[in-house]
C-alpha cells in the first residue's frame, strides 16, 4: 500500500522513520540494548526514535551508522552536482571584470 506522505504531520512522518529503523534493526537480529551500544546512546534514546517521539539528529545519525544505513541520509539530502552547461551559462551571464591597461611611464596615447 502506498502511502501519500504529503499530507502526513511531522509526528506521523517521525512515526514513519521510527518504523523504518525498528525493521532496520529487526532484520539484523539486533536488540535495542545492542544498538544503543553501537550507537553509543541510551537504550532509552533508541526507543523514543524507534517509536517516534521526537529524537535528536545526533541519535538518528549515530543509529543509523551502526545499522549501517547511511545510505539513507543520503537519499534524504542527494549531493548537488552542477552540470557543465549550468557553469558555462554563468560565466557568460556574469560581467567580467574591467581591468586598467597601465602603460610605462614617458608612453603618450
Amino acid at each position: 500500500m502506498l502511502i501519500n506522505r504529503d499530507h502526513l504531520t511531522v509526528e506521523q512522518m517521525e512515526e514513519l522513520l521510527g518504523d523504518q529503523v525498528r525493521r532496520a534493526r529487526i532484520a539484523r537480529n539486533m536488540d535495542q540494548a545492542t544498538l544503543a551500544e553501537r550507537a553509543d546512546v541510551s537504550v532509552r534514546a533508541v526507543s523514543n526514535l524507534e517509536l517516534g517521539r521526537g529524537s535528536s539528529m545526533k541519535t538518528l545519525v549515530a543509529v543509523l551508522r551502526a545499522l549501517g544505513r547511511l545510505d539513507w541520509l543520503e537519499s534524504l539530502a542527494p549531493s548537488m552536482g552542477v552540470s557543465p552547461m549550468q557553469l558555462l551559462l554563468a560565466k557568460q551571464r556574469s560581467p567580467q571584470p574591467r581591468r586598467r591597461v597601465r602603460r610605462p611611464r614617458g608612453e603618450s596615447a
